[in-house]
């Protein structure tokens, strides 16, 4: 048997394709903030797929209206962040500028990268300085919900 999407069988529930976002990320001001350079795509954590650890993903389409558009913050769990360019003849080129710093030290990007935050490790602040063509953005947190110490100001 071969279903259609996520609509049936046993294991239909793990196959998330419509945003499912939990009520608690970030307060109403930020939501609307973020609207105006980024639009997410899916959310991943225990809410949604009993079980599940924490993943976010999106598609950043310009530079934030704020800046930094993330403050630093700490987490009591390992997190992966990963920036990715949107050019199929050079998945490598960024298509645009965006800096993140961990434990102070800055490093500004043009290449598609992954981050390593180990547990305890502050991160941010994050700055979106220029986007020529979309970013994909993600983070993944072993844990099975985001309960960061995330700030937003």
């Amino acid at each position: 048997m071969v279903y259609d999407n996520n609509d049936g069988g046993e294991y239909g529930k793990y196959f998330v394709q419509e945003l499912k976002e939990p009520p608690g990320v970030g307060t109403p001001e930020f939501r609307e903030l973020y609207e105006q350079f980024a639009r997410r795509i899916l959310w991943m954590d225990s809410s949604v797929c009993e079980g599940a650890f924490q993943m976010n993903t999106a598609w950043y389409f310009a530079p934030a209206p704020r800046d930094p558009i993330f403050f630093e913050h700490v987490h009591d769990y390992d997190e992966l962040i990963g920036f990715y360019g949107s050019n199929p003849s050079d998945p490598y080129d960024l298509g645009g500028v965006v800096e993140f710093s961990i434990h102070g030290e800055a490093h500004r990007l043009t290449r598609s990268t992954m981050i390593w935050c180990p547990a305890g490790a502050t991160h941010n602040p994050m700055r979106i300085l220029e986007v020529k063509r979309p970013i994909f953005h993600f983070s993944v947190v072993m844990n099975p919900t985001y309960e960061g110490k995330a700030t937003y100001k």
